[in-house]
């Protein structure tokens, strides 16, 4: 038994982190890829995880001269490939590659202009969010794997409208704040990253935490995460050994099950 008086804290061996997180670095697949095939990649993955019931949602990434990449309009996620990314520019102009983008692309360019820090961003409306979004309730840290969003997770609790106007790129990104994830109320959700791997992999852990949000609390009230830990459990979580380790494993299974997506 735990001696009574004895307190929990941290317990990450940092050594043993370091060590863990130099392997994964030097084993990386996706390291080489071009920056169109990994946002296909994220596309599918977040197909794969039942983010992609309609055309709905986005993926974007930063490129150069203001520029951006992002989907053809007529791509749902479950069908990107690296030829159906275009490169757009502020007035979402194709300038590269062929085909329109998503009209609704446009309040990313408002939190890419508001967040130098970001570089790629994830927009969805998967099952629980959307359930999550629709209580009035935030996203409780209350599991190990939902730690990510631990004080980094903002809310916006009144819907703006169908986000293809400049005025609902402003609220949002004013939202956000300096944060890389916000539950949008009666909506979805957005995340961001400094690249589309940590974008993608904070989409996908977004809709995991919000489905074991909504179990949960159809069986009671939440019992959230002990501060200290979660905000320590955030941190090696978010590493980028760990984050780009698991994009790549997303992305060598995809590249071996569905080869085309390199067309």
């Amino acid at each position: 038994m735990p001696n009574a008086n004895s307190s929990i804290g941290p317990k990450i061996d940092v050594e043993g982190s370091s060590r863990l997180q130099d392997h994964l670095r030097n084993n990386l697949a996706s390291s080489d890829w071009p920056v169109q095939l990994k946002l296909a990649i994220a596309c599918r993955k977040l197909a794969d995880e039942g983010h992609a019931l309609t055309l709905a949602g986005q993926v974007s990434a930063r490129a150069e001269d203001e520029s951006y990449w992002t989907t053809q309009l007529t791509s749902g996620f479950s069908h990107v490939t690296r030829s159906s990314v275009v490169r757009i520019n502020s007035n979402l102009d194709v300038i590269e590659g062929t085909g329109i983008a998503n009209p609704a692309v446009r309040f990313h360019l408002w939190v890419y202009k508001k967040r130098p820090d970001v570089n790629a961003i994830v927009h969805t409306h998967p099952p629980y969010c959307s359930a999550l979004s629709m209580t009035g309730e935030e996203l409780v840290v209350a599991h190990m794997d939902a730690t990510v969003f631990y004080a980094d997770c903002a809310y916006l609790p009144e819907w703006p409208g169908v986000p293809v106007s400049d005025e609902e790129g402003r609220i949002i990104s004013q939202a956000l704040g300096n944060k890389r994830a916000i539950l949008l109320a009666n909506h979805g959700f957005l995340t961001v990253g400094k690249s589309i791997e940590e974008a993608a992999y904070l989409g996908i852990l977004f809709e995991n935490a919000a489905r074991l949000h909504m179990l949960a609390r159809a069986v009671g009230p939440i019992k959230p995460i002990q501060p200290d830990l979660a905000q320590e459990a955030h941190d090696f979580l978010l590493a980028d050994p760990i984050v780009n380790a698991t994009f790549s494993s997303w992305g060598s299974r995809l590249l071996h099950d569905c080869p085309e997506i390199t067309d």
